[in-house]
């Protein structure tokens, strides 16, 4: 049996390391993971998608994102025809963005945003003595960030908050943690399959859930999930 293609596409600046856990039945699917390339000055995300589907080695894979991520693979449906899109602590249009989000869009805070700050996460833990919920929080993020380069996070972080998609693609999959802090569900006005306690880190935290079943949505027994 010809094993079904899945490629994933990590959230804003993460590695390749959020889906270590992920598991998959190997004699039905072939995992592929696309990694983060640097954008050109100004590129519009079309363009970024177009190279980066340059790594993309089948006609009709299944693309699967994770929060900018999400982003990314619905942009990527419109340049290909894959066999599914599923995207995970993301959102459809940027309907769904949280109130937050609108204001740094319509304000331009986007552009003041202390990126650098991404770039030496170990130096900041140091200023939270004693709060190791904030300590683990960042060896968390000092773990699977994996990309650093203050050009890259400038232009990602103003590529998502002017995303331009206002109407929903009903064709995609969404999954959705029930306490995701970055993207609220109550913003979320589209049928989705809800995570019951899932948070927007989800995929590092809850890869249980996704091993059990992802298989069933990625063959479209998702009906199927309790």
């Amino acid at each position: 049996m010809e094993k079904i293609p899945v490629y994933f596409v990590p959230g804003l600046a993460s590695s390749p390391l959020i889906f270590e856990y992920i598991k998959l039945p190997v004699e039905r699917f072939e995992i592929h993971i696309i990694e983060w390339i640097m954008p050109g000055k100004n590129e519009p995300l079309r363009s970024y998608c177009k190279r980066l589907l340059g790594t993309v080695k089948h006609e009709n894979p299944v693309l699967i994102g994770v929060s900018m991520g999400g982003l990314v693979v619905q942009e990527m449906k419109k340049l290909i025809a894959p066999r599914k899109v599923i995207i995970i602590s993301s959102v459809k249009s940027n309907k769904q963005f949280p109130r937050r989000m609108w204001l740094a869009r319509r304000t331009r805070m986007y552009t003041i945003f202390p990126t650098r700050i991404m770039q030496h996460v170990d130096k900041v833990s140091g200023l939270f003595p004693g709060n190791n919920f904030i300590k683990r929080r960042l060896k968390l993020y000092e773990k699977f960030l994996g990309v650093r380069d203050k050009k890259y996070l400038d232009w990602s972080f103003k590529t998502v908050i002017n995303w331009d998609r206002a109407k929903p693609d009903p064709e995609v999959i969404h999954i959705h943690g029930t306490d995701d802090c970055v993207f609220p569900v109550k913003y979320i006005d589209t049928p989705y399959i809800p995570v019951p306690g899932g948070t927007h880190i989800m995929i590092i935290n809850r890869f249980s859930w996704f091993n059990e079943h992802l298989p069933k949505i990625i063959t479209g027994e998702e009906n199927q999930i309790d």
